[in-house]
């Protein structure tokens, strides 16, 4: 079936359908991993975006059991330039477009990702709409240039958990604040010993101190931080009672509830290849990412030290303060998909845990 994306400069490509029938639309991103793409369409914090796959074939591993990252999938749509229709894999027990269209995801291929990739390079992302319809170009052009963007959308409440859930275990008792979380982030926790308890967004701070946490995590999540004015107030009546580890959108509300200020990304920050440079130690990793949005340093309070930086564009990619126990990372050191590089963050977490105990 055919396919159309208009995005609202006017640019139209056409291709062929790869998942469900209907239209879709979003902020057109794209995201330059060679794997992992289960990870990625099952990651909230694509919530309110289609995204662009730049390797060029997509699906050859199927889908499988493991490797989900939320209960649903949670992105707009998904576009690729060749989709496998007959994957090879011992873990695969569904081809992709099969899952697309069982979850309603509307998706194609058969388009020149490369070339898309260049025009949001060159114009930044853009609202965009996929359809398998027949409207014309000048209808759908109207209609993607009504939609609101991603600023004006409260995407954390779309994606979080209704309900506190608990995984057991021995040691440190760990509250992640799930705020689009991916589970790689809470797996983590919990294979270090951790006993882990994810927490609505929503959940506010004398009801998350009555769980007798260890630490606090701030997981990743979509959309414009400074939509999440009652999340950042939470956190920062609890930044100073319990070490904290930010991590992507947790990372930039952490820099909101001290007075930073956070700013949109041209095209932002999607892949398993940017390279980080921690400052405190000298080294370059490469590490996985998926923001939109950056943390603004001019605006940091003094009594936070930038300890990463991003080496392609300079941008701060982490920071702490000791004296509160505060450490946070832009990046995902859990990286599913990508190297893992950066778990080291983990102990660095728990060592202020353990100091505080």
């Amino acid at each position: 079936m055919p396919a159309k994306l208009i995005l609202e400069d006017g640019t139209l490509f056409e291709g062929q359908s790869c998942g469900a029938d209907g239209e879709a639309w979003g902020e057109v991103v794209f995201n330059t991993s060679m794997t992992g793409y289960q990870e990625i369409i099952t990651d909230p914090s694509y919530c309110g975006q289609i995204v662009t796959m730049t390797f060029p074939l997509i699906g050859n591993y199927g889908i499988n059991d493991e490797d989900f990252e939320s209960r649903s999938p949670f992105l707009r749509g998904l576009i690729m330039r060749e989709c496998c229709k007959i994957p090879s894999n011992w873990r695969s027990r569904m081809r992709l477009p099969q899952y697309l269209k069982q979850n309603n995801i509307v998706a194609m291929e058969g388009i020149d990702t490369r070339a898309l990739t260049r025009l949001i390079r060159e114009k930044g992302a853009m609202r965009g709409l996929i359809t398998t319809g027949e409207k014309a170009a000048a209808e759908l052009l109207f209609l993607v240039r009504q939609k609101p963007l991603i600023s004006d959308m409260d995407l954390v409440s779309t994606v979080t958990i209704p309900e506190p859930y608990t995984w057991e275990n021995d040691g440190p008792h760990i509250v992640v604040m799930d705020l689009g979380l991916k589970l790689s982030i809470a797996r983590s926790m919990h294979k270090t010993g951790c006993r882990v308890t994810v927490v609505p967004a929503n959940m506010e701070a004398p009801d998350i101190m009555a769980l007798k946490p260890d630490g606090l995590v701030l997981s990743n999540g979509p959309g414009d931080p400074q939509t999440a004015t009652a999340t950042i107030k939470t956190i920062s009546q609890l930044i100073g009672q319990l070490p904290v580890l930010g991590i992507c959108l947790g990372h930039q509300l952490i820099a909101l509830a001290l007075g930073g200020k956070t700013y949109k990304l041209k095209f932002g920050h999607r892949g398993a290849n940017h390279p980080v440079k921690d400052l405190l130690r000298n080294k370059i990793y490469i590490t996985s990412q998926n923001h939109g949005f950056s943390v603004d340093e001019d605006s940091l309070p003094p009594e936070l030290i930038v300890t990463h930086r991003n080496v392609n564009d300079e941008t701060v990619e982490g920071f702490q303060n000791t004296k509160l126990n505060l450490l946070s990372i832009q990046y995902h050191p859990e990286a599913f998909p990508g190297p893992t590089d950066s778990h080291y963050l983990f102990d660095d977490f728990f060592a202020y845990i353990s100091q505080e105990s």
